[in-house]
């Protein structure tokens, strides 16, 4: 039995046509800067995610940082954030979004997680707002595809006067209440890594906004910091997406409402086969949320998650564990943070929770077979 994380080969075989008549389009017009791709892609993803601009950059990473640069310009009049600004996000999250405010000037303040939906705590981000005067925004993390509580986001942004960007890593397609993740915020951020809901041939990200004074400056930003390309105005970057990745993304595009039913589907399967398992839990699907299942983590709270992993691995069914160290316990954050409150929740999420394969295209008996030995497992504990 070889049952992976995710099958690329798989999803390529699926659009092989789409994809190769994208990437052969490319070939014959050989614009691999700024093609004509580009410009369709993020017009296209603007239309689907129903914000006036989109702007394709180099990854993820990339689009936080750019995002962040483009909203310290605009609100401070200056080329970075410096160490007093403050801008609370989560713990338990890839090292990509602290990092991205650091390498902004600014200094994160992680605020602990809610236990149940591993999205930052809401109550915990108002406690600390009641005490802080330095917090000049907040990055919600929509993670495993699960949305923060955006209500409760805007409505304190709104009354501290706080920016709002949106990480999207994990969660293209995704909605609170009505509305595309992304679309909430003051800017949203997406990567399109290969193993993302829309994933290319290799790294690319994207910045989503309304605010056409952000678009200018994030555009400026991802080629060296210049309207015009020999006068540069701005310290900046070579973060451009490729013309070649936004083709392919573009012919990605039109499968990634099929697949996250898909990943639905299989999720709606797992639960019904793993959740009344003795110390384990399934995720949970808030009310006002649509979630798009970037992963589909179970959380094991008896001590034995590492033993369930090398269980699983001995049967040839791949796990990752997202995340195994929370942001403030990295050395690179040693003396650069703020811990707003006990990080307790991320901690302890930290050495529980195991995410399963969940390949839009995998079938149902091999969705089978690995909740029955997640269930032969548990019978031995």
């Amino acid at each position: 039995m070889n049952i992976p994380m995710l099958d690329l080969k798989l999803e390529y075989e699926y659009m092989k046509k789409d994809i190769d008549d994208a990437i052969a389009k490319c070939l014959g017009h050989q614009c691999w800067i700024f093609g004509p791709e580009v410009k369709e892609f993020e017009e296209e993803v603007a239309d689907y995610l129903g914000v006036r601009n989109c702007i394709g950059v180099s990854s993820g990473t990339d689009a936080l940082v750019l995002s962040l640069r483009a909203l310290a310009i605009k609100y401070k009049g200056a080329e970075y954030f410096d160490k007093t600004d403050q801008v609370i996000t989560t713990p338990f999250t890839f090292a990509a979004t602290g990092d991205a405010i650091l390498r902004a000037g600014a200094t994160p303040v992680f605020v602990d997680i809610e236990p149940a939906t591993y999205t930052i705590n809401t109550e915990k981000i108002r406690k600390y707002l009641r005490s802080a005067s330095k917090v000049v925004g907040m990055i919600p993390v929509h993670l495993y595809g699960q949305s923060s509580n955006m209500d409760e986001i805007m409505a304190m942004a709104k009354e501290y006067n706080l920016f709002v960007l949106e990480d999207v890593a994990q969660a293209f397609g995704g909605m609170w209440k009505s509305k595309k993740l992304g679309s909430i915020g003051d800017v949203g951020i997406f990567s399109f890594f290969p193993s993302k809901n829309l994933g290319g041939f290799g790294d690319g990200g994207l910045v989503a906004t309304d605010d056409t004074e952000i678009t200018d400056l994030v555009r400026m930003l991802l080629k060296h910091g210049a309207k015009d390309k020999y006068n540069g105005k701005h310290i900046g970057y070579n973060a451009r997406l490729d013309t070649l990745q936004s083709a392919i993304l573009l012919a990605k595009l039109k499968y990634v409402n099929e697949f996250n039913r898909r990943r639905r589907s299989l999720a709606e399967f797992y639960n019904r086969e793993l959740a009344t398992l003795s110390g384990l839990r399934v995720p949970i699907e808030v009310e006002q949320a649509h979630h798009v299942y970037h992963q589909y983590t179970i959380r094991i709270n008896n001590g034995k998650r590492d033993e369930l992993q090398t269980f699983l691995k001995e049967k040839g069914i791949s796990t990752m564990i997202y995340y195994p160290v929370p942001l403030h316990m990295m050395g690179v954050f040693n003396g650069r943070c703020v811990r707003a409150n006990s990080l307790r929740e991320s901690e302890k999420a930290a050495k529980e929770v195991l995410s399963l394969p969940i390949e839009p295209l995998m079938s149902e008996e091999k969705a089978r077979l690995v909740a029955e030995a997640i269930k032969s497992w548990s019978e031995l504990y």
